[in-house]
């Protein structure tokens, strides 16, 4: 467990396979899940899983995870039976607004616009002590005389001199004094602020790590989460206490907390199902209702994730004053309700846009697709290391001869004008705007008219050399064609054929261009991939429905053209494939690392229609000039989220600047202005004044007015922003936003 307030499951560190295997057995462990299927949402139970949809890849049978060790004493734990996952589930949590993480958030009290800088009121707190104790040491030793002892001596009676009146009446008036002394030097120094800005917190921060008293995570303020109040409320006592048992046990991790409750969602949306549940439960305790891969957890963990919010920490605001005062020193943290509006990344090679957005936001999605929330496919590089392969579970490697699968080049969809559509657009979507016309509109038409008679005619689309044949206008191959199309009795379908010969003879003809973008793909190293006859290693981005970790690896150094087309076509599959699946209970996330010429006119608009179908987009530029002109405003205008890092030029900076807008702010305008003096008196004082301190002497003038002000200024992005550090604004799928935020990414 992080000391800061976070949890790390048993084994998030690594270590080998089955350090954890043994003592959960000993301790009699529960059997190990069987494997099933993706679930969709209400997820059935284990025993009832379906089978996979139309292009996912089978199952690759692993074993059961071994059940998760006794964890050991969190940092700061009141007591040694208090494991770091109890610890982590009972921490308080404030929905403080979007963007700021919310464990172990406590609120920051109002702000005080005349608020002392904390140097000079510790320095003046001192100060006041010093003086305090220096005055109370010399009336006390008679340095200043006894007067201050007059009013005891003349306003008590003589009767009260003698015996113990005279020594309560004595002690009773030197605490007047002291409580004198303590209240005038106490508020010359502003005690009562330094206790309430910096003893207080501290006090409260200790107590609470202490651990004496919890605080409860849902349900009534009393009741103990890991009781699971909810089961209990709903008549399923039993599985509550196996839950309940094992969570003390050490046996349970946040994961497995996260994933039990998914189901219990489902539960509750269908009654019937509390049988079925309570059973698994019972048999399986805290394994119940495992992933189809069989995972608990992720081999390793990086950054600080709450799965009970769904946040994952990427930093803390800065106390800067362009920060607004409640986020100022608050942690940040994105979850699917912010990136479900997606999240636009810009900044140089070395700015921290891998290390600090995109692994730490991959890495929760994994955590949470373990858990049945979210479907999440990852698009880099080969060799960028976003994350282990035992993080996935399906791993696409395009080019090399090892990977197990293949990317379907359609998107795994029956329909010819659907795959004509995205085809086009992965080809030559950032041509669009060059070619005469509608040139993606143009482009499609030429797609469909190959596609739908070939699938009729051979029960599955074409394969790239088939393809590339078909649009160069081989004799052979179209002769082929018509002729299986004459012989299954599809004449209609020979029409579109006898259209695509003609149309290829015109100026213009978009067929010989989506030939030559087809070659690049037409090469020996991708002689194994894009094959539509084996189905059973073809992944395509229809199993969004189901909570799959998926990873695609691009060959960028040795084919650098044709990654950039396969990054355009899998946002355009993904964009297409999120909004048309007919369960939308599950989060679905794609993760495209350097979104370089993938931004198209139709990639901008389809990001807008994610945010109505529980989906969102991470991209990350090197810079705004890899987006065409025309598309940098509506690119930004289109993305909910918006993240600049340090390095950014000035150009990219006045877009930011533009989108995020100005605000009204209070200025203060100080003149100094010399005062001449009329007076005899007054001209000596001046000038006796004037040769001590060697100025004039002067009077200020300050003026007070509001003026309109950018947010965030060109420059001030380009040079003002510290290595390690980027500004962030966020909005949420509800509509609430946040202004932009200096965050430094190291905390």
């Amino acid at each position: 467990m992080e000391h800061e307030g976070t949890y790390d499951a048993p084994g998030a560190r690594g270590g080998p396979p089955g350090a954890a295997e043994a003592p959960a057995q000993a301790a009699g462990a529960p059997p190990r899940p069987h494997r099933h299927a993706g679930v969709p949402v209400p997820p059935p139970m284990p025993h009832a899983a379906p089978p996979m949809p139309h292009g996912a890849p089978p199952p690759v049978p692993v074993e059961a995870p071994p059940v998760p060790q006794q964890p050991g004493r969190a940092p700061g734990a009141a007591s040694h039976d208090r494991s770091p996952f109890l610890t982590w589930l009972r921490a308080s949590r404030v929905a403080a607004g979007p963007g700021i993480w919310a464990y172990g958030y406590r609120p920051k009290p109002p702000e005080e616009p005349d608020r002392l800088p904390g140097r000079q009121l510790l320095s003046g707190a001192v100060i006041a002590v010093l003086c305090g104790w220096l005055l109370g040491s010399l009336l006390w030793n008679g340095y200043l005389g006894s007067y201050w002892l007059w009013p005891l001596t003349v306003l008590t009676p003589d009767s009260w001199h003698r015996g113990m009146a005279a020594v309560w009446t004595v002690y009773i008036y030197y605490a007047i004094c002291l409580g004198a002394l303590v209240y005038v030097f106490g508020r010359l120094g502003r005690w009562p602020q330094v206790w309430r800005r910096y003893v207080a917190p501290l006090l409260a921060r200790l107590w609470d790590d202490g651990g004496v008293i919890p605080a409860a995570v849902g349900g009534g303020p009393r009741q103990d989460p890991a009781d699971w109040p909810q089961l209990r409320a709903a008549g399923a006592h039993e599985a509550a206490d196996r839950l309940a048992a094992e969570a003390r046990a050490g046996l349970m991790n946040d994961v497995d907390h996260s994933r039990i409750e998914r189901a219990w969602q489902s539960v509750r949306v269908q009654p019937g199902r509390l049988a079925s549940f309570t059973e698994t439960v019972l048999r399986h305790g805290a394994a119940a209702c495992a992933h189809p891969s069989g995972a608990r957890d992720l081999p390793v963990r990086a950054a600080r994730h709450d799965l009970v919010t769904r946040q994952v920490r990427i930093g803390a605001a800065v106390d800067d004053e362009r920060n607004p005062y409640v986020h100022r020193g608050a942690g940040y943290a994105l979850d699917p309700s912010l990136l479900g509006t997606s999240l636009l990344a810009v900044g140089p090679p070395g700015s921290g846009k891998s290390d600090r957005l995109v692994r730490p936001v991959l890495e929760s999605q994994c955590l949470q697709a373990l858990a049945g929330r979210t479907a999440v496919v990852a698009v880099g590089a080969a060799g960028a290391g976003l994350a282990p392969d035992e993080a996935f579970d399906v791993v696409v490697r395009i080019g090399r001869q090892d990977s197990a699968y293949d990317l379907d080049l359609y998107g795994g969809t029956d329909d010819p004008d659907e795959a004509a559509a995205v085809l086009a657009e992965g080809l030559v979507g950032d041509l669009t705007a060059t070619l005469p016309g509608e040139g993606g509109r143009r482009a499609a038409t030429v797609l469909a008219q190959i596609l739908g008679p070939y699938r009729a005619a051979h029960g599955r689309f074409p394969s790239v050399p088939e393809l590339r044949e078909l649009l160069d206008g081989s004799p052979a191959a179209v002769g082929a064609l018509r002729a299986s199309l004459v012989e299954a009795g599809h004449e209609a379908l020979v029409r579109e054929i006898d259209a695509r010969e003609r149309q290829a003879h015109r100026p213009g003809d978009a067929g010989p261009m989506l030939a030559d973008r087809l070659a690049l793909l037409d090469r020996p190293a991708f002689a194994r991939f894009f094959d539509t006859t084996d189905a059973s290693r073809t992944f395509s981005l229809r199993a969004l429905e189901h909570p799959l970790r998926v990873r695609i690896d691009l060959p960028e150094r040795g084919h650098a053209e044709a990654s950039r087309m396969l990054a355009r076509l899998v946002l355009a599959q993904f964009t297409e494939c999120a909004v048309a699946r007919g369960d939308r209970s599950l989060f679905a996330c794609l993760v495209l690392d350097d979104a370089t010429h993938a931004v198209t006119p139709e990639a901008v608009r389809g990001l807008g229609r994610l945010r109505s179908a529980n989906a969102g987009v991470l991209l990350t530029l090197r810079t705004l000039d890899d987006v065409p002109e025309s598309l940098r405003s509506a690119l930004l205008g289109a993305v909910g989220c918006r993240m600049a890092f340090s390095g950014v030029t000035t150009w990219d900076g006045a877009r930011f600047a533009e989108v995020w807008g100005k605000e009204w702010v209070e200025t203060r305008d100080v003149t100094d202005r010399q005062v001449i003096a009329h007076e005899p008196l007054t001209r000596v004082t001046h000038v006796v004044r004037r040769l001590v301190t060697g100025r004039a002497v002067t009077a200020q003038s300050v003026t007070v007015r509001k003026v309109e002000r950018e947010r965030w200024s060109a420059s001030e992005l380009a040079h003002g922003v510290p290595a390690g550090h980027a500004v962030l604004s966020v909005t949420s799928v509800r509509g609430s936003s946040a202004p932009p935020v200096l965050i430094d990414l190291q905390r």
